[in-house]
């Protein structure tokens, strides 16, 4: 291993042994079924005329956008040329949800499945939901026993999915 590959992976905690092969499995399922079933043989398409193109077509981007942001702001903030220091990330993507990167790859599912709603894909999709769930899991038992009180803190202020639209704790308004 080369030091600048061993200087970004100390700052980790671990990593489910099959994470990375099961994110590439399901990477390439989606792949499979998605293309399969949306240019070949559309057996499983869902509401093909009910939303017109016009609109499936840019929100499906505007969803995978948002996908590919998480994603590359999430890999660059862990993985860039300045790796934070070990311990607790709670700034950028990191402050809105404690799992942004597995957040960002099912954003990319969705956003093609908006554009071509078939029901094989969106089958895939569910199961992929349901692996990053697991290895999200997986990964804040290693982080709890790493980092204790600071990574439990962090799981109470930071929502492990969806960003919150007010912070928590803040007074709502009466109507």
């Amino acid at each position: 291993m080369n030091d600048r590959v061993r200087r970004h992976k100390d700052h980790l905690t671990g990593e489910h042994r099959l994470g990375d092969l099961g994110q590439l499995l399901f990477a390439v399922l989606f792949a499979a079924a998605w293309v399969g079933d949306t240019f070949f043989l559309r057996l499983t398409i869902v509401f093909p005329g009910r939303l017109p193109w016009y609109l499936r077509v840019p929100t499906g981007l505007a969803v995978s956008a948002l996908g590919w942001v998480l994603a590359a702001r999430g890999m660059t903030q862990i993985f860039g040329d300045n790796p934070p220091a070990a311990g607790v990330v709670r700034t950028g993507v990191f402050s809105l949800t404690r799992h942004p990167i597995y957040l960002a790859e099912i954003l990319l599912y969705l956003g093609l499945l908006v554009i071509s709603p078939s029901l094989a894909a969106a089958g895939v999709v569910l199961a992929a939901a349901v692996f990053l769930h697991f290895l999200s899991r997986y990964e804040e038992k290693l982080l709890r026993r790493r980092f204790g009180r600071d990574y439990a803190d962090y799981m109470k202020d930071v929502p492990m999915w969806f960003p919150r639209l007010r912070k928590k704790g803040a007074a709502s308004r009466s109507f």
